[in-house]
């Protein structure tokens, strides 16, 4: 038997426009999907899915689920039908839309097959074989969920000219955030044809949209390094109001949003694809991070408190 792990994540700007070579800043968070593979008799593969979840995230996702498995036994040679097994998945890290509940099973099957079949991959392909096994929950994938899911750490991510590319970013001071779940799980492949129908409606618009998120990324990335958390604070709330704008939230995300701001956060957005999943909330210390959090917990809503870009 053997066992692989990878991280969830947080996405604090350019979620959603990456594939357009917008740059992301993504970090991970120190929650963890846990995947165990073990051989057993008879033949192809059995799972039994033992994470944590957003009620009702695991079903709705089964059918991607399987695919993206099967995608992953091809992509590294593996054949269940002469070396059947069963795989298992658990873990810290919440299953829901937004935390790249996905891209940390696919890693950590990736990590777990690797050591069980002795293939001797390197962490680059690793990333690559997360990045195949993510196609059937995202359609055409980033590669930014992956990437933060393999490496960990805070980073910013970028597509150039078909290249993906990633560089970390060292924050001056840590990040105390909330994440708090909506409850609603997003289909994050049709957030491509919505996008693809924003696009078309008025482009000129569209454009302007993505080159306000672009400064935005880079400026947040300055204020990061600096430590200028009251900053990031304001440029992430700033980004909430543009995805709001492309239709990209929620309400139950504005709800969120709006609560944590009212409890003394410093800024305030939705993470991953929208229209959906979760939403951060940067704060500015132990006291706002707890209130944001407890308020949250008191309605309902699933909560994460962590902390990222720790060195």
């Amino acid at each position: 038997m053997a066992k692989g792990s990878a991280f969830g994540k947080t996405i604090l700007i350019g979620d959603q426009f990456v594939l357009e070579e917008v740059p992301a800043i993504v970090s991970a968070i120190p929650f963890e999907t846990v995947a165990e593979v073990e051989r057993i008799d008879g033949g192809g593969w059995t799972l039994e899915d033992n994470r944590i979840e957003v009620p009702g995230y695991k079903a709705k996702k089964k059918e991607q689920q399987v695919i993206s498995i099967d995608r992953i036994l091809e992509v590294m040679g593996i054949d269940v039908t002469k070396t059947p097994i069963k795989i298992t998945y658990g873990g810290t890290l919440l299953a829901g839309s937004g935390v790249g509940a996905s891209a940390a099973s696919c890693v950590s099957l990736a990590r777990a097959l690797n050591e069980e079949f002795n293939l001797g991959y390197s962490i680059e392909e690793i990333n690559r074989v997360g990045w195949e096994g993510e196609f059937a929950y995202h359609g055409i994938p980033s590669g930014v969920d992956n990437t933060a899911s393999t490496y960990g750490g805070l980073l910013l991510y970028q597509i150039k000219g078909g290249e993906k590319r990633f560089e970390r970013i060292t924050a001056k001071k840590p990040l105390q955030i909330v994440l708090g779940n909506s409850g609603i799980t997003a289909d994050t492949a049709a957030l491509d044809d919505y996008l693809a129908v924003e696009k078309a409606r008025d482009p000129e618009l569209y454009s302007s949209r993505l080159n306000t998120i672009t400064a935005q990324a880079h400026h947040l990335r300055n204020e990061l390094e600096a430590g200028n958390l009251e900053n990031v604070g304001a440029i992430m709330t700033e980004n909430h109001r543009v995805l709001v704008d492309m239709g990209l939230s929620h309400e139950k995300l504005d709800y969120l949003c709006h609560m944590a701001l009212e409890k003394g956060a410093l800024g305030a957005k939705v993470t991953g694809g929208g229209r959906g999943g979760y939403m951060v909330a940067l704060t500015p210390g132990k006291d706002t991070w707890d209130a944001i959090a407890s308020a949250m917990e008191k309605e309902g809503y699933k909560v994460i408190r962590t902390t990222i870009g720790e060195n």
